[in-house]
């Protein structure tokens, strides 16, 4: 039986969000444009980033300023976390996928980032090894908290929905789970609270990445 654990990447496999606030804070500097408060700005973390920008400015995601302020979070982005990577992996991650490869699971990665900056993180955090499929935002029509995502990585893995379970740190990822008829992992380490996890009704609440491995084995 193929059995399948998805995990969301920022928040959940690696500490980026204060990577994230830095960053779009570099980004409002370089453009000129009014700063705005970190708890805003991590209030978008999970969100694609056109949607992120459009919230944060309070505009259309068509307008030509948050495709500017896009293009820039990109290379600032490899600029500020990309080196600091590895020191932003969360405790338990490394030794905790590789458990459950050698327990065979299949292990795939549904993010909110572009597939390139996913790509580059995982790469550069030591971690692309580890997973056989990699789903970003811009690989899909409508990204998380919409179930596509996740379907597309059960499609590429030939896992049925009911084998499957997704992890992650915010409430799109849990309602991306009910929508792809996953079983759900919320992790409260990460961006939104206990309170928000538990209003998306995961199946399991874990506060750590030994607890995320015992729930995978148990969900699955």
């Amino acid at each position: 039986m193929n059995r399948c654990a998805i995990f969301d990447l920022d928040g959940t496999l690696v500490d980026s969000p204060r990577g994230i606030v830095t960053t779009f804070a570099a980004v409002f500097a370089q453009l000129d444009l009014p700063t705005v408060d970190s708890p805003t700005i991590r209030g978008t973390i999970g969100l694609p980033l056109p949607s992120a920008f459009a919230k944060v400015l309070g505009l259309p995601e068509d307008e030509p300023v948050v495709a500017r302020c896009v293009e820039v979070y990109q290379s600032t982005f490899r600029k500020i976390v990309l080196p600091m990577a590895t020191q932003l992996v969360f405790p338990g991650v490394y030794d905790g996928l590789q458990s459950l490869r050698e327990d065979g699971f299949r292990l795939a990665v549904a993010t909110s980032k572009f597939i390139v900056n996913a790509e580059a993180l995982l790469t550069a955090a030591g971690l692309r090894e580890e997973f056989s499929v990699v789903v970003g935002a811009d690989q899909v029509a409508k990204p998380k908290p919409d179930p596509e995502s996740g379907l597309l990585v059960l499609r590429k893995l030939g896992v049925a929905p009911r084998n499957a379970v997704m992890v992650g740190d915010t409430t799109h990822d849990i309602h991306m789970a009910h929508g792809a008829g996953m079983s759900s992992i919320g992790v409260s380490y990460g961006v939104h609270s206990v309170d928000q996890l538990l209003s998306a009704s995961p199946t399991w609440l874990v506060d750590s990445f030994a607890g995320v491995v015992a729930a995978v084995r148990e969900c699955t």
